[in-house]
């Protein structure tokens, strides 16, 4: 009778990329017993990676028990079962030679994958995150239990030690076996390396510990430039919904390869106004994932105001404008949103998303004021810091989510992309 194999695999990366690690767990099938486990600290690369290589661990470990087994992978990376299962076409170049490699463990027809609630992966992410503890104190790291190192070995990844690793946690084309750094076998220079890897410090929320798991990362990405863009006219979600200028379609595909490069993002969410929309999707089709639209994201409704300069506005409506710069709970002429209103639909937008994409970084293509409503709430900073704010046309901004409830901005209006 040929044997039934569950896996269970899940990988996670404290700063995506950051120092990282994978867990993965053979289960019988019939019974639910725990046949096989591996976990493994990988240094410096990304949440995808990382739940790749859990996944190849995984596999491998199921093949090695029993060659001929059907296998049924059940994991929370929505990317990774989609992709793995045929729905979703790989397109990144650090994704495919991980989905390849994988392919080929075991034959197709015996391989099925079920995505499950992270709720239902506590086994396999409780592995990922003793190999990352564990790495993290330069201890010596098994699947059942860590060692500590009287000899100050660090287990490493060949990709966090190596000079000649590319940055970022980008992939080379096949990620390399882990190896064991020491002072007696290895360069200073490379032993150096490989502690500062294993022991930097990561990003805490008030006095609440570090490992705090990976947070729900936004990278918030403002749309390319429309014909409104350089004239300073107000737009928001009640006026023409103008597409994209070509520089600004130009921005667009400039964004789209940074993130490319950053290799990161795992959900693709935009504003349902066109040109955010036509941002989104220049970025989907570099990366090769989805876009949802999410109406939480749209930006504010400025009201008689949509099309407008600030000197139109004041010339105009001086009255309104002064009431709406002194208080947020003032509306645009003509019954637009307020800041006010604007801030409980982003603080709600967050919430959902938050909770929807723990551990993951999710890509928000949306607008001025939006992001800087995200920026603002997560800093606790007064409503007038929004006039404090400069946002350019494409720029990336980013804020992660951590369980204790905190938040860390970790970019503002980087346009580095958009230079020549």
């Amino acid at each position: 009778m040929t044997r039934e194999f569950i896996v269970e695999a899940d990988g996670g990366s404290r700063g995506n990329p950051g120092p990282a690690g994978y867990g993965a767990v053979v289960l019988d099938a019939a019974s639910g017993e725990t046949l096989a486990e591996a976990a493994e600290y990988l240094g410096v690369v990304t949440n995808n990676v990382a739940e790749y290589r859990g996944l190849l661990a995984g596999l491998r470990a199921a093949r090695d028990l029993d060659p001929s087994a059907h296998v049924h992978v059940r994991m929370d990376s929505k990317l990774v079962v989609e992709q793995m299962s045929g729905r979703w076409k790989i397109k990144h170049p650090d994704m495919k030679p991980l989905a390849t490699e994988a392919a080929r463990v075991l034959p197709a027809d015996r391989v099925t994958y079920e995505w499950i609630p992270r709720a239902e992966n506590k086994h396999a992410d409780r592995l990922a995150n003793e190999a990352m503890d564990a790495g993290l104190r330069g201890e010596r790291w098994s699947a059942s239990r860590p060692t500590a190192e009287p000899d100050a070995r660090v287990e490493v990844s060949e990709r966090a030690s190596s000079p000649t690793a590319p940055e970022r946690g980008e992939l080379r084309d096949q990620p390399p076996p882990a190896r064991t750094v020491t002072t007696a076998d290895a360069p200073a220079s490379d032993t150096r390396a490989a502690l500062n890897t294993a022991t930097a410090p990561q990003p805490a929320s008030g006095w609440a510990s570090p490992d705090m798991g990976a947070p729900a990362t936004f990278v918030l990405l403002r749309h390319g430039e429309t014909p409104l863009t350089p004239q300073k006219r107000f737009s928001g979600s009640g006026g023409t919904d103008p597409a994209l200028s070509p520089a600004g379609l130009g921005q667009a595909r400039a964004a789209a390869d940074a993130l490319a490069r950053r290799g990161t993002i795992e959900v693709i969410l935009a504003s349902p106004l066109t040109r955010t929309r036509q941002t989104a999707a220049a970025v989907a089709e570099r990366l090769g994932l989805d876009v949802t639209v999410d109406d939480g994201l749209r930006e504010t409704d400025f009201g008689a105001w949509e099309g407008l300069t600030f000197g139109e506005v004041r010339e105009r409506h001086p009255d309104d404008l002064n009431a709406w710069l002194a208080d947020p709970e003032a509306h645009p002429t003509g019954g637009g949103e307020s800041f006010a209103e604007t801030a409980t639909r982003i603080a709600a937008t967050r919430d959902r998303l938050v909770a929807a994409h723990a551990g993951r970084t999710v890509l928000l293509v949306t607008h001025v004021t939006p992001i800087k409503t995200f920026v603002r709430l997560a800093l606790g900073a007064p409503a007038e810091s929004l006039f404090r704010m400069e946002l350019s046309a494409a720029s990336l901004s980013a804020v992660a989510y951590y369980r204790d409830g905190n938040a860390s901005v970790r970019l503002f209006n980087d346009t580095s992309h958009l230079r020549p």
